[in-house]
């Protein structure tokens, strides 16, 4: 089984944030840093998935790798029909899944794949944005069009409802996202990935 850890050393050499470079500190009952070998399980216990994923990225060793690797294309993996729905015909995406989880490919064809799926992200956002712009503007458009004061607030009224209940369901689901993802790392480091 692997143990994925690193040491405080390295994680200091990173330049972890104060907050959480203290949280660790206290959590472990040390002072300063050392090179004892450090599980990133304890890591996630004491600070969370956010500093146990930055661990993850800048303070692990290069054989930890491929777990980084095999974890994000698990947290991919299930928005992947939304960029599809929208950019059907794309496969830019899938194919950095696939890259990501390819443990005999080069840096050089991880870095190609990389860079394909960061351009139909950033494609997607940008048509993604002008709807939402069009979206604003017809919405605009109609409530000006509207000649009674009530109509108007009416209108107002249920945009401003429709925003809320929007901001709740993407809180619930950012929130539920996060919790599996935990769940999912936790699973990894525990088991004989």
């Amino acid at each position: 089984m692997t143990t994925y850890t690193t040491t405080l050393n390295d994680i200091r050499a990173a330049s972890p944030c104060k907050d959480g470079w203290e949280k660790l500190l206290s959590h472990l009952g040390k002072t300063k840093a050392d090179d004892e070998p450090l599980p990133l399980l304890t890591i996630l216990d004491s600070n969370g998935l956010d500093d146990a994923l930055w661990v993850l990225s800048n303070a692990m060793q290069p054989e930890h790798d491929r777990l980084s690797r095999h974890f994000q294309a698990w947290c991919t993996e299930p928005v992947l029909h939304l960029f599809e729905e929208k950019r059907a015909g794309d496969t830019r995406v899938r194919a950095q899944i696939a890259m990501l989880r390819n443990d005999a490919a080069t840096p050089d064809e991880r870095a190609a794949a990389r860079s394909a799926a960061s351009a139909a992200a950033l494609d997607a956002a940008s048509a993604a944005a002008w709807a939402a712009a069009l979206d604003a503007a017809r919405s605009a458009a109609w409530a000006a069009a509207q000649d009674d004061a009530s109509d108007a607030a009416w209108a107002a009224a249920s945009a401003a409802a429709w925003a809320v209940a929007q901001d709740d369901a993407w809180a619930a689901a950012r929130d539920a996202a996060r919790s599996a993802q935990e769940q999912q790392l936790r699973k990894m480091l525990t088991e004989n990935f």
